[in-house]
Protein backbone atom coordinates (compact mmCIF):
# COMPACT_ATOMS: atom_id res chain seq x y z
CA UNK A 1 0.00 0.00 0.00
CA UNK A 2 1.37 3.78 -0.70
CA UNK A 3 1.63 5.87 1.65
CA UNK A 4 -1.30 8.10 -0.64
CA UNK A 5 -3.53 5.05 0.14
CA UNK A 6 -2.95 5.00 3.68
CA UNK A 7 -3.16 8.96 4.95
CA UNK A 8 -6.19 11.59 4.15
CA UNK A 9 -6.65 14.69 4.40
CA UNK A 10 -8.64 17.49 5.37
CA UNK A 11 -7.80 21.71 4.58
CA UNK A 12 -9.14 23.43 7.70
CA UNK A 13 -8.17 26.85 6.00
CA UNK A 14 -5.51 29.20 7.23
CA UNK A 15 -2.78 27.18 6.22
CA UNK A 16 -3.94 24.03 8.64
CA UNK A 17 -4.18 20.51 7.45
CA UNK A 18 -6.22 17.79 9.50
CA UNK A 19 -4.38 14.39 8.14
CA UNK A 20 -5.70 11.02 9.37
CA UNK A 21 -4.59 7.10 8.83
CA UNK A 22 -7.24 5.84 6.92
CA UNK A 23 -7.06 2.00 7.66
CA UNK A 24 -6.24 2.29 11.41
CA UNK A 25 -9.40 1.95 13.03
CA UNK A 26 -9.13 2.35 16.78
CA UNK A 27 -9.44 4.94 19.56
CA UNK A 28 -5.98 5.53 19.52
CA UNK A 29 -5.78 6.93 15.93
CA UNK A 30 -4.12 10.20 16.45
CA UNK A 31 -4.93 13.75 14.85
CA UNK A 32 -2.03 14.58 12.79
CA UNK A 33 -1.62 18.31 12.05
CA UNK A 34 -0.02 20.15 9.13
CA UNK A 35 0.63 23.53 9.65
CA UNK A 36 2.33 25.69 6.69
CA UNK A 37 3.87 28.84 7.37
CA UNK A 38 6.21 31.17 5.78
CA UNK A 39 9.54 30.30 6.39
CA UNK A 40 8.57 26.57 7.67
CA UNK A 41 6.17 23.85 7.67
CA UNK A 42 5.46 21.61 10.69
CA UNK A 43 3.98 18.29 11.79
CA UNK A 44 2.30 17.78 15.03
CA UNK A 45 2.48 14.79 15.76
CA UNK A 46 3.44 11.74 13.03
CA UNK A 47 0.65 8.38 13.72
CA UNK A 48 2.24 4.99 13.52
CA UNK A 49 4.65 5.48 10.95
CA UNK A 50 3.64 2.40 9.11
CA UNK A 51 3.60 4.39 5.76
CA UNK A 52 5.97 7.41 5.10
CA UNK A 53 3.79 10.74 6.28
CA UNK A 54 6.50 13.07 4.04
CA UNK A 55 6.21 11.16 1.30
CA UNK A 56 2.14 11.53 1.51
CA UNK A 57 2.32 15.55 1.91
CA UNK A 58 4.72 15.39 -0.93
CA UNK A 59 2.58 13.43 -3.04
CA UNK A 60 -0.58 15.41 -1.71
CA UNK A 61 1.11 18.25 -3.22
CA UNK A 62 0.82 19.93 0.60
CA UNK A 63 4.67 20.47 0.90
CA UNK A 64 4.70 22.50 -2.78
CA UNK A 65 4.48 26.94 -2.20
CA UNK A 66 2.17 28.60 -3.99
CA UNK A 67 5.21 29.60 -6.83
CA UNK A 68 6.64 26.40 -7.42
CA UNK A 69 9.88 27.07 -5.17
CA UNK A 70 11.47 24.47 -3.18
CA UNK A 71 9.23 23.47 -0.37
CA UNK A 72 9.82 24.78 3.27
CA UNK A 73 12.02 22.78 6.01
CA UNK A 74 9.69 20.52 7.80
CA UNK A 75 9.58 20.32 11.46
CA UNK A 76 8.11 16.89 12.66
CA UNK A 77 6.86 17.79 16.72
CA UNK A 78 5.66 14.87 18.87
CA UNK A 79 3.38 16.10 21.79
CA UNK A 80 4.32 13.35 23.14
CA UNK A 81 6.04 9.83 22.83
CA UNK A 82 3.23 7.50 23.03
CA UNK A 83 3.08 4.81 19.85
CA UNK A 84 -0.05 6.17 18.10
CA UNK A 85 1.89 9.58 17.94
CA UNK A 86 5.57 9.21 17.48
CA UNK A 87 5.61 6.05 15.10
CA UNK A 88 5.83 7.98 12.04
CA UNK A 89 8.80 9.90 13.38
CA UNK A 90 11.47 7.73 11.65
CA UNK A 91 10.60 9.17 8.72
CA UNK A 92 11.59 12.88 9.11
CA UNK A 93 14.92 14.57 9.61
CA UNK A 94 14.02 17.35 12.12
CA UNK A 95 11.93 15.93 14.85
CA UNK A 96 11.29 18.05 18.31
CA UNK A 97 10.32 16.43 21.54
CA UNK A 98 10.17 17.46 25.11
CA UNK A 99 13.71 17.01 27.02
CA UNK A 100 11.79 14.78 29.27
CA UNK A 101 11.05 12.45 26.63
CA UNK A 102 13.73 12.37 24.55
CA UNK A 103 15.69 9.42 26.01
CA UNK A 104 13.27 7.54 25.70
CA UNK A 105 12.77 8.26 21.86
CA UNK A 106 16.16 8.04 21.45
CA UNK A 107 16.75 4.06 22.74
CA UNK A 108 13.23 3.19 21.27
CA UNK A 109 11.92 2.41 24.83
CA UNK A 110 8.31 1.11 24.07
CA UNK A 111 7.37 0.79 27.54
CA UNK A 112 7.59 4.20 27.72
CA UNK A 113 5.93 4.52 24.31
CA UNK A 114 3.30 2.13 25.58
CA UNK A 115 2.81 0.50 22.32
CA UNK A 116 -0.01 -1.84 22.38
CA UNK A 117 -1.38 -2.35 18.48
CA UNK A 118 -3.72 -5.36 17.41
CA UNK A 119 -4.12 -6.70 13.69
CA UNK A 120 -8.16 -6.14 14.31
CA UNK A 121 -7.01 -2.66 14.68
CA UNK A 122 -5.37 -2.17 11.68
CA UNK A 123 -8.84 -2.95 8.23
CA UNK A 124 -5.75 -3.38 5.56
CA UNK A 125 -2.69 -4.30 6.20
CA UNK A 126 -0.12 -1.79 4.98
CA UNK A 127 2.06 -4.65 3.36
CA UNK A 128 1.75 -8.43 2.82
CA UNK A 129 2.63 -10.17 6.04
CA UNK A 130 2.17 -7.48 7.82
CA UNK A 131 1.51 -8.39 11.66
CA UNK A 132 0.46 -5.76 14.61
CA UNK A 133 2.87 -7.97 17.20
CA UNK A 134 5.90 -6.75 15.13
CA UNK A 135 5.30 -3.14 15.49
CA UNK A 136 8.05 -0.94 17.55
CA UNK A 137 8.03 2.38 17.78
CA UNK A 138 12.20 2.97 16.32
CA UNK A 139 14.41 4.61 18.57
CA UNK A 140 14.82 8.54 16.57
CA UNK A 141 17.37 10.95 17.55
CA UNK A 142 15.27 14.20 18.32
CA UNK A 143 17.24 17.17 16.71
CA UNK A 144 15.43 19.87 18.92
CA UNK A 145 14.65 19.21 22.60
CA UNK A 146 11.96 21.31 23.48
CA UNK A 147 10.89 23.40 26.79
CA UNK A 148 8.19 25.21 28.52
CA UNK A 149 8.39 28.69 27.15
CA UNK A 150 10.26 27.30 23.64
CA UNK A 151 8.99 29.50 20.47
CA UNK A 152 8.44 27.79 16.54
CA UNK A 153 8.88 29.81 14.34
CA UNK A 154 7.43 29.07 11.10
CA UNK A 155 7.79 32.76 9.81
CA UNK A 156 4.67 34.06 9.42
CA UNK A 157 3.49 32.51 12.68
CA UNK A 158 4.73 31.11 16.24
CA UNK A 159 3.59 28.26 18.22
CA UNK A 160 4.38 28.36 21.59
CA UNK A 161 5.37 25.59 23.56
CA UNK A 162 3.38 24.60 26.68
CA UNK A 163 4.22 22.13 29.33
CA UNK A 164 1.42 20.15 30.65
CA UNK A 165 2.57 16.69 32.12
CA UNK A 166 0.20 14.38 33.75
CA UNK A 167 -0.93 11.95 30.82
CA UNK A 168 2.63 11.56 30.32
CA UNK A 169 5.68 12.94 31.64
CA UNK A 170 6.61 15.02 28.60
CA UNK A 171 3.06 16.25 26.85
CA UNK A 172 2.67 19.51 25.62
CA UNK A 173 0.27 21.61 23.66
CA UNK A 174 1.56 23.91 21.09
CA UNK A 175 -0.23 27.43 21.13
CA UNK A 176 -0.83 29.94 18.46
CA UNK A 177 -1.23 32.88 20.11
CA UNK A 178 -2.31 35.23 17.42
CA UNK A 179 -4.56 32.96 16.02
CA UNK A 180 -6.17 31.89 19.30
CA UNK A 181 -5.54 28.24 18.41
CA UNK A 182 -4.40 25.73 20.97
CA UNK A 183 -3.11 21.88 19.96
CA UNK A 184 -3.25 20.07 22.51
CA UNK A 185 -1.59 16.33 22.02
CA UNK A 186 -3.21 14.11 24.50
CA UNK A 187 -3.05 16.81 27.44
CA UNK A 188 -6.87 17.22 26.31
CA UNK A 189 -9.65 15.94 23.51
CA UNK A 190 -13.14 15.14 24.04
CA UNK A 191 -13.72 11.86 25.91
CA UNK A 192 -11.89 10.75 28.64
CA UNK A 193 -8.30 11.55 29.97
CA UNK A 194 -6.35 8.90 29.98
CA UNK A 195 -4.09 9.33 33.56
CA UNK A 196 -3.06 5.50 34.16
CA UNK A 197 -0.33 4.69 32.03
CA UNK A 198 3.22 4.75 33.29
CA UNK A 199 4.77 8.31 34.01
CA UNK A 200 1.04 9.41 34.30
CA UNK A 201 0.45 12.01 37.10
CA UNK A 202 -2.34 12.89 38.29
CA UNK A 203 -1.41 15.72 40.62
CA UNK A 204 0.19 16.97 37.05
CA UNK A 205 -2.72 16.38 35.33
CA UNK A 206 -4.42 19.05 37.87
CA UNK A 207 -2.07 21.30 37.15
CA UNK A 208 -2.66 20.99 33.66
CA UNK A 209 -6.02 21.53 33.54
CA UNK A 210 -5.50 24.41 35.94
CA UNK A 211 -3.23 25.76 33.44
CA UNK A 212 -5.93 25.51 30.52
CA UNK A 213 -9.15 26.91 32.93
CA UNK A 214 -6.68 29.93 33.05
CA UNK A 215 -6.34 30.15 29.31
CA UNK A 216 -9.79 30.03 28.90
CA UNK A 217 -10.72 32.58 31.17
CA UNK A 218 -7.94 35.00 29.58
CA UNK A 219 -9.77 35.05 26.34
CA UNK A 220 -6.34 33.14 24.55
CA UNK A 221 -8.26 29.85 23.03
CA UNK A 222 -10.87 29.90 20.73
CA UNK A 223 -10.80 26.79 19.03
CA UNK A 224 -8.67 23.32 20.19
CA UNK A 225 -7.12 20.64 17.29
CA UNK A 226 -7.13 17.78 19.72
CA UNK A 227 -4.33 14.67 19.51
CA UNK A 228 -7.75 12.10 19.23
CA UNK A 229 -11.39 12.58 18.06
CA UNK A 230 -12.78 15.92 17.19
CA UNK A 231 -12.23 19.73 17.22
CA UNK A 232 -13.71 21.75 19.69
CA UNK A 233 -13.88 24.96 21.49
CA UNK A 234 -13.07 27.01 24.42
CA UNK A 235 -16.60 26.22 26.37
CA UNK A 236 -15.88 22.34 25.64
CA UNK A 237 -12.46 23.05 26.69
CA UNK A 238 -13.40 24.54 29.79
CA UNK A 239 -15.94 21.76 30.89
CA UNK A 240 -13.19 18.85 30.42
CA UNK A 241 -10.60 20.29 32.32
CA UNK A 242 -12.53 21.80 35.03
CA UNK A 243 -14.46 18.10 35.17
CA UNK A 244 -11.26 16.30 35.72
CA UNK A 245 -10.13 18.66 38.54
CA UNK A 246 -13.86 18.32 40.44
CA UNK A 247 -12.94 14.30 39.16
CA UNK A 248 -9.85 13.58 40.48
CA UNK A 249 -10.48 12.92 44.31
CA UNK A 250 -9.28 9.96 46.65
CA UNK A 251 -12.28 7.63 44.67
CA UNK A 252 -10.38 8.40 41.40
CA UNK A 253 -6.89 7.74 42.54
CA UNK A 254 -7.19 4.83 44.50
CA UNK A 255 -8.91 3.10 40.91
CA UNK A 256 -6.28 5.00 38.88
CA UNK A 257 -3.53 3.41 40.66
CA UNK A 258 -5.02 -0.57 39.98
CA UNK A 259 -5.22 0.28 36.58
CA UNK A 260 -1.96 1.69 36.80
CA UNK A 261 -0.45 -1.31 37.95
CA UNK A 262 -2.28 -3.58 35.61
CA UNK A 263 -1.52 -1.69 32.56
CA UNK A 264 2.36 -1.52 34.18
CA UNK A 265 2.25 -5.29 33.77
CA UNK A 266 0.91 -5.97 30.44
CA UNK A 267 3.28 -3.55 28.97
CA UNK A 268 6.17 -4.51 30.36
CA UNK A 269 5.51 -8.20 29.27
CA UNK A 270 4.94 -7.17 25.86
CA UNK A 271 7.46 -4.49 25.82
CA UNK A 272 10.57 -5.41 28.14
CA UNK A 273 12.43 -1.99 29.26
CA UNK A 274 15.12 -0.46 27.20
CA UNK A 275 17.94 0.97 29.42
CA UNK A 276 20.81 1.80 27.32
Amino acid sequence: MSALEWFAHKHLGGGIFWIQERFYESGNRANIWLVRGSQRDVVIDAGLGLRSLPDYLRAAGLLAPADGAEPRPLLAVATHVHFDHSGGLQHFEEVAVHSAEAAALLRGDNYEAVTWLSDREVARPPQPGWRARHFRVPPVRPSRLLQEGDEISLGDRQLTVMHMPGHSRGSICLHDKERKILFSGDVVYDGSMIDWLPYSKISDYVASCQRLLELVDRGLVEKVLPGHFNIFGAERLYRLASNYISQAGICHKVSTCAMKSIASIALRITNPRVTS
